[in-house]
């Protein structure tokens, strides 16, 4: 599980993909004349020209075999549809009804679920978490967690704890229990779970502190994390395909998608199992996830409370700090809010809005690695329905660097330990890749300046007296500095 705040990029060809799976359901002609225009209109955040790109051609550029959407409109799923392969080798197309794993947007519904036992009057927001676990205690043994961690920090990822994401665990892999993730013993693969600054002095995405609240809900309710959120989140919502439960289901395999790299192979046993349930194992598609943003709109405004009430719908949807909600992020376009989240797993992305007035929204699922299409199609989707100021790209010019001073670029650029940049040469351009994703094209505005062309953000190397010796990262209206370590 990994975010996906900058969006992957690969440009390779494949051979043809069905557009439309038979199962796919026929419309209004006004809703088709919809659909057709999102399907041709395709946006980057950053352009070098005035082109749109279309989906099935962004999708063989891209190796991306499948790609299935969902647009809300006044509250109600406009549409949905699905695109091109859940599995490649089987030719198994994508439905409205195939199974992406959800990834970090489990992380969305997993704040349903401590809110609904927040909501019975089973826990406080801001209690101890320490109050509510029973079978393990958060350790408090580092200097930085003098500050009593709550639920709120955990959900809104001001916990200060460790543990950005994890990567799963592969076919044959045993796979560890809550406990031992939290305590990094093998079998887990990932470290333990630990403070890492003051709780509540800033935002640091955390996908640790999400399997904390996992295990609060485990222990609260003495039920299996999967079982509670099935009768509780999932179920109460319409999500009745939906599911968090390892392995599988067996009625739900035929379901599932499988997973591809950026290259377009398979990912070895078709996917992986995450065992940080809350934080990532939610398998789910975007008609389902839209009635969950349709619920969460809904009762924001006061006018349902099938699971949250509007005080505790305001409270997840309402930031804690910067953009972050419990569960969510906020985004602003020009007058419209939007609660969002993203998801990466092991040959899976994903992407969801929903607007807190008006009643609009959109999900994106793929099975692959490459998350570069979501945004495309989700500002597709923006400028189709007329999301005011949602999409507004940036046209930039390209400068040529020479090869000797690409040259000088190339290596490995630490932000934190946790999380590299590799840049590379390919033919006469740079690459960059970012710790456990795949590359992405760089773009010259000037010769020490880089920008990517589907995201806002640029990259800047900075040089010493001899040698380029670090890069900044703009991103967001922040500069980062990532030093250079070989």
């Amino acid at each position: 599980m990994k975010t996906c705040k900058v969006p992957l990029f690969v440009l390779v060809l494949i051979g043809h993909l069905p557009l439309l799976a038979q199962t796919n359901p026929t419309y209004s002609p006004e809703v088709e004349e919809r659909i057709r225009r999102v399907e041709q209109s395709l946006g980057e955040a950053i352009r070098t020209d005035d082109n749109l790109l279309v989906l099935q051609e962004r999708m063989k550029q891209l190796r991306i075999p499948g790609v299935s959407i969902a647009v809300i409109k006044d509250h109600q799923l406009d549409w949905a549809r699905g695109y091109g392969y859940a599995d490649k080798e089987q030719t198994v197309p994508v439905t409205p009804q195939t199974l992406f794993q959800a990834a970090s947007i489990s992380k969305s519904l997993n704040a349903v679920g401590v809110l609904r036992l927040v909501q019975d009057r089973k826990a406080d927001l801001d209690q101890d978490i320490n109050t509510y676990l029973r079978s393990w205690k958060f350790p408090y043994d580092s200097s930085k967690g003098k500050t009593p961690i709550t639920l709120r920090h955990l959900l809104s990822h001001t916990a200060g704890t460790s543990v950005h994401g994890f990567r799963g665990y592969a076919a044959g892999e045993q796979v560890p229990t809550v406990i031992q993730i939290l305590n990094g013993e093998s079998p887990a693969n990932s470290q333990p779970i630990r403070s890492l600054f003051e709780a509540g002095t800033r935002v640091q995405y955390s996908g640790g502190g999400t399997t904390i609240s996992q295990l609060v809900v485990m222990d609260l309710t003495g039920l299996p994390y999967d079982l509670y959120a099935q009768q509780r989140v999932l179920d109460p919502l319409g999500m009745t395909s939906s599911f968090y439960t390892i392995p599988p289901p067996a009625d739900r395999v035929p379901l599932l998608s499988t997973g591809y790299r950026g290259d377009g192979t398979p990912v070895v046993g078709k996917y992986h199992q995450y065992p940080e349930q809350g934080a990532a194992a939610l398998w789910t598609n975007p008609t389902e996830l839209s009635r969950y943003i349709i619920e969460m709109q809904r009762a924001y405004a006061g006018h349902s409370d099938k699971v949250l009430t509007q005080e505790t719908a305001r409270t997840m949807l309402t930031p804690v700090m910067q953009e972050a909600g419990l569960g969510v992020f906020n985004k602003t376009a020009g007058p419209d809010r939007y609660f969002t989240h993203s998801g990466a797993n092991e040959g899976f992305r994903c992407l969801y809005l929903g607007s807190l007035q008006g009643g609009n929204g959109a999900v994106v699922m793929v099975n692959s690695d490459n998350g570069q299409i979501l945004e495309e199609i989700v500002n597709s989707i923006a400028t189709v329905y007329g999301w005011k100021d949602f999409y507004k790209p940036v046209i930039k010019r390209v400068v040529q660097v020479p090869d000797e001073i690409l040259d000088t670029y190339v290596g490995e650029y630490e932000l934190t330990p946790e999380f590299r940049l590799q840049i590379r040469r390919e033919g006469h351009g740079l690459k960059v890749q970012a710790t456990n994703q795949p590359a992405f094209d760089l773009f010259a505005e000037e010769p020490t300046k880089f920008f990517l062309k589907e995201v806002p953000a640029q990259l800047e190397f900075v040089k010493d007296s001899s040698a380029v010796n670090s890069l900044l990262l703009h991103q967001n209206g922040h500069s980062r500095s990532a030093r250079r370590t070989r």
